[in-house]
């Protein structure tokens, strides 16, 4: 994949819906740039323990997943991170395709922090990943819910695949304060990020999710992607036990009248539920 400078159409798009354009130009740069993995940046990732994935399975299907190792597993270089790590037997993305874009998310829930990279997937093997990296930056700490994360010795519950959400899964959707999003971009590549609001911020419909679209940066990378194609990955952790909900799906930001539960953004993205795994320990 080439990497191309400037916002995409969908970006724009969205940013000219919000009347944001200008601020997301002003707040761009960072985003824009040539990304540097060394210094700051480097040291940051190589003290996580902890990062989301967003990529495609064997079918095509748009997955995001979690990795959870030991402080050193994202070793970054100039324009190339090697993550130490692959997702867990079960997992959606277990067996991933080389040459395809990824994006991964490295979050630090103590201090709120978080790095978003996104680029290519150029190696695979049995013990970690190789991603030849276009864009790396900062995000604000909005949303993000301080938390200690840790392994657990709680016995994993079986696999489960289906198209439908089960009342477990919903009952952890329900109380959930924080999830991750995965979308794509045809030639842009793909994206994660975080997503955070109260205990109970996604709300639920039969077989559809929707929640609110709080102010944030103004630069609108996941709902550009999404307006260009419309394909999610939500990641749902149960921070407790370490167990997974992976939900893949289509989805689509409405405009609605602003109100108190968008925080005044009139904003909601709302995804058609396609592709369920549950159980999935990180």
């Amino acid at each position: 994949m080439t990497a191309q400078t400037g916002f995409h159409e969908g970006e724009l798009a969205v940013q000219d819906r919000a009347g944001v354009r200008a601020q997301a130009a002003r707040l761009g740069g960072a985003m824009l740039a040539t990304p540097d993995l060394n210094g700051g940046m480097s040291t940051f990732l190589a003290h996580r323990e902890f990062a989301v994935l967003t990529a495609r399975d064997a079918d095509g299907r748009l997955w995001t997943s979690p990795l959870f190792s030991s402080p050193g597993f994202l070793e970054a270089r100039d324009r190339e991170l090697r993550v130490h790590a692959v997702p867990t037997a079960g997992d959606p993305l277990h067996s991933l395709a080389p040459g395809q874009p990824v994006g991964m998310l490295a979050i630090e829930f103590a201090t709120r922090r978080r790095v978003r990279v996104n680029g290519t997937l150029a190696d695979v093997g049995d013990a970690g990943l190789l991603i030849s990296v276009d864009q790396a930056y900062g995000n604000c700490p909005k949303y993000i819910h301080p938390r200690h994360l840790e392994h657990t010795d709680i016995p994993a519950p079986p696999i489960e695949r289906s198209a439908t959400l089960s009342a477990e899964h919903k009952e952890l959707v329900r109380h959930a304060d924080t999830f991750f999003l995965g979308t794509i971009h045809p030639t842009r590549g793909a994206d994660a990020s975080h997503r955070g609001g109260p205990p109970g911020f996604v709300q639920i419909e039969g077989e559809t999710l929707w929640w609110p679209d709080y102010p944030g940066n103004n630069m609108f990378n996941s709902f550009g992607n999404l307006d260009v194609d419309p394909s999610a990955a939500l990641l749902f952790i149960d921070f407790d036990t370490g167990t997974t909900l992976h939900i893949s799906g289509q989805a689509t930001l409405d405009w609605v009248t602003p109100s108190d539960a968008d925080g005044g953004t009139g904003r909601r993205v709302r995804l058609d539920v396609e592709s369920v795994v549950w159980g999935a320990r990180w």
